[in-house]
Formats: structure tokens, sequence, C-alpha cells
């Protein structure tokens, strides 16, 4: 039997080509991977390195890799299944060189203890839910775990990730930084953890699943407006957790929240790509399962005293799944909703969204006041939404100058293509 250490040459073969790839399709395919594979890849090559670091560095190398590779082999069937397995390879030739085995304290470690049996099998399908445990473990500050899932799991940039944090990038970095050097100090295992060690992980890991859905729904760069492998990935995941806590009325709220939201996917843009508002959406092209599933899982959360932020945003996604017309939409629950979440989970984005909702009530005066009492809140500064929010109200009023600065700041904060095309149509139109 051959050593698991033994040095291999050349890539590994799965079902590649063998006429040369055109460079410009081998860099669109390798954008694709990264975007879709990136997290499973990583996880798979840090079982090997046990070593976070070392595995960022070699799933980069195998990145670089597949820009020429894949031009003399062609792009492979399975590019993940490439892609991990030149990685870990290129580990095992790095730990065998550095005699990392023996000269090395590992970053991370492969607890020997055997998982509970509901805990195995195919609730398990990769090693993700093992990377997100391990970012999550309660040894990290809170802010740390869900910062470190997402750059590590879904491979988002640092400045992704500080913009989902409303932060700026350098700080974000050394969040990031720190929590590596935590990991490697505090040895943390590389496992999922037992059924009675999860609640504690529980609301970080939620975290990260939102935060990975939210970027997916509306990225926050590209050309397209929603990244659905994102969306799918953490809908995959919430329903995973699900499996492992059923009576967790936070993970069913989480879940639920998804699914109400994702059913709208396909009317958010038109056929030619351009934004749909909520307004403006076919209703009758939503996904009448995933509204179902979502509606009996809101109705399992609210059971819980207090309601979970969870529950309480899938309450309101209920609300506008349920209408059957925009105007037919019961916007004074869901400002009532908005006031309750506010108890529960104080956020500014949660002030934002109620005095979005307000106006809508109540008029858009009453929604541009309360948005104008958000103006020096300051993690909302460059948040695009707010000027976006204000411009529209402003257009309401008729007051166009005013508006046309609002589109103009809004502007200035936005970087996804769909997203900036709308509002620059808005702004033309005034």
């Amino acid at each position: 039997m051959p050593s698991p250490l033994r040095r291999h040459r050349g890539p590994p073969d799965h079902g590649v080509q063998l006429t040369r790839t055109d460079p410009a399709l081998v860099a669109t395919a390798v954008a694709d991977a990264h975007r879709r594979e990136w997290g499973f890849v990583l996880a798979a090559t840090v079982r090997v390195t046990r070593d976070i670091d070392a595995a960022e560095e070699c799933v980069q190398e195998a990145y670089a890799r597949a820009l020429t590779a894949w031009q003399e082999s062609g792009i492979p069937a399975a590019p993940g299944a490439w892609l991990t397995t030149t990685a870990r390879r290129r580990a095992l030739d790095l730990m065998r060189r550095d005699a990392l085995f023996r000269k090395a304290m590992p970053e991370l470690v492969v607890d020997d203890v055997e998982p509970e049996p509901s805990l195995d099998g195919d609730d398990i399908p990769d090693d993700r839910l093992r990377l997100i445990c391990t970012c999550c473990h309660p040894a990290l500050a809170f802010e740390a775990q869900v910062a470190l899932t997402l750059r590590l799991l879904c491979g988002l940039s640092t400045a992704d990730v500080a913009r989902a944090f409303l932060v700026s990038e350098s700080t974000m970095a050394a969040r990031l930084t720190r929590a590596k050097k935590k990991i490697a100090a505090a040895r943390i295992p590389y496992r999922v953890p037992a059924i009675g060690e999860l609640p504690e992980r529980v609301t970080a890991v939620l975290e990260v699943v939102h935060l990975l859905f939210t970027t997916g729904h509306t990225a926050p760069v590209g050309d397209e407006l929603v990244r659905g492998d994102l969306v799918e990935r953490a809908i995959q995941l919430a329903r995973m957790l699900y499996g492992l806590l059923p009576d967790s009325a936070d993970v069913a709220g989480l879940l639920a929240l998804l699914l109400l939201t994702d059913a709208r996917r396909e009317t958010r843009v038109d056929s030619a790509g351009g934004l749909v508002l909520l307004a403006d959406q076919d209703r009758d092209r939503w996904d009448r399962g995933e509204i179902g599933e979502g509606i009996a899982l809101v109705h399992k959360a609210l059971i819980a005293r207090p309601p979970s932020r969870y529950a309480l945003q899938a309450a309101i996604a209920a609300v506008h799944a349920e209408a059957p017309s925009w105007e037919a939409t019961d916007w004074s629950e869901i400002v009532g909703l908005y006031d309750v979440l506010a108890q529960v989970w104080p956020s500014p984005v949660v002030a934002l969204n109620r005095a979005v909702a307000v106006g809508f009530a109540d008029g858009p005066q009453a929604g541009l006041d309360a948005l104008d009492e958000l103006a020096t809140e300051p993690q909302l500064a460059g948040y695009g939404y707010l000027p976006a929010a204000r411009a529209d109200f402003l257009r309401r009023l008729g007051r166009t100058e005013d508006a046309k600065l609002a589109y103009t700041e809004a502007l200035h904060y936005t970087e996804n293509t769909t997203e900036r095309d709308f509002l620059e149509g808005r702004l033309a139109a005034l």
C-alpha cells in the first residue's frame, strides 16, 4: 500500500478534456468555483493541515494552479473535487517537507472523541459544519466567531465581511487575525460538538448562516443582485441545524425567515436583469412551497417567550408572503412587529427598516421624519440603504432637488451593479 505522504505528480484527473481551453473560460470557471466551492475545499484541507493559515495558503495555491492547469487539461467535470485534491496534496507535501507532524504544535486538533450517533452519517455531508462549529467556539468573542466563519467558510473578502458588520476593513482585518491566533492558542478542536454542547454555539452559528444568506440575497458587489450559491448554502446549513436541534425556536425561526425571503427570489429581477421592487413583483410566481413551509415554522418559532429575533423577522416576512397584493399589505402589523423586534434585538438596521414601514403605513412624511432621526447613527454612516430610502420618500413628496441629492449619496455607497442601475434610473427620471 503506497504511503499517504507520497508526492503526487501532476494535477488530479477528474474527467478533464484534452484540448486547450480558452483562458477567459477558465478564469470564469475558477471564479465560479471560488464562489461555490471555497468553503468545502478549505474545510476539507483543514482536516489535513490542522492549521487554518496553512490550509488557506494551500487552497489559494490550488485556485492559482487551476488558472493554468485547466487551460492545458480542460475544465474538470467536478471543479470542487479537483481543487480539494490539489489543495490536500499540496498540504501533505508541505507537512512532509517541514516535518510539521513532529516540530509544530497544530493550530487545530482533530478530536478523537467519537461523535454521538445522531450526528453521524448523512446529517453532516461534508466538513463545512465542522468548520462553522470550530470558528464559533465559545473561547472566541462573538463577533470574531461570525466574522471568521464568513471569511473562511464562504470565502468572502475582508472588505465584504467588514461591510456586513458596518465596520472598517482595517478593523475587521485585525479582528480576523486575533481570532486565528486565539484558535491556535486554545487548540480548539475541529469537530462537530456533541448535542449537549450545541446550544452554547447556536447563537453564533445562526448569525453566521443569516449573514451568509443576506450576503447572497443582495450581493454587496458584482453584476448580479443575487448570489444563488450563497443563498442555497445558507438554507442547506439552516436545514442541517434544524435537523440537529428540532426543538430550538431560534433555529426554526431562522429557517422560516430564509425560506419566506427566498420564496421571492425569481421575481426580484426582470427578464433584462433589472431590479423589481416588492410592490411590483408578480406574487403568482412566488414559491408557495417555501412559503407554506416557512409559515408553519413561524408558528412553531413564535411559541417561545420572548420570541427570538429570527422568529419576529420571519413573522414580518410572513405578512408580506400572505398579502394577496402590495396594496393589501398590513403595514400597521409590520410596524408593530418591528417595535417588538427593536426591543428584542436593538439594531440601527432594524430602526431603518421600521422607519421605512412607517412611511408605507402613515405616509412618506412620517417615514422621512423617522429616517431623519437616524441621520446621526454612526453605524449607518456609509450604509447606502438609508439615503436610498430617504430619496424615495423625498421623491414621493415632490421634493425633487432633495431627492436628487439623496439618490446621488446612495449611489456613492452602492457597489452592486443591479442596484446602481435602478438608482441611476430613478435619478434620471427626476
